[in-house]
């Protein structure tokens, strides 16, 4: 449950940076920006890969099948749909 927490509160933190290069420097990012967005974003992935750590699953795996995933629906012309089973 921590690790969950932590991952939203870390995609939450991502969520508000973009937020404030959006409407405060509309859409331009500057490099110091680019930075802490990277360090954010590391974060995501540290809680991510941990989370599927815990429940013992390959973190390597689970970026291959996304990417399956979203190649299938692109090809089926479906990836911008709604839903979970597209």
């Amino acid at each position: 449950m921590y690790l969950s927490m932590g991952l939203a509160g870390e995609a939450g933190e991502v969520i508000e940076k973009v937020k404030h290069i959006v409407r405060d420097q509309k859409s331009v990012i500057t490099e110091e920006k680019r930075e802490l967005l990277k360090k954010e974003i590391g974060d995501v992935l540290w809680y991510s890969s941990q989370l599927a750590r815990a429940f013992d699953l390959s973190f390597e795996e689970i970026a291959q099948l996304n990417i399956a995933k979203l190649s299938d629906r692109a090809k089926r012309g479906v990836i911008k749909s709604e839903g979970d089973t597209r």
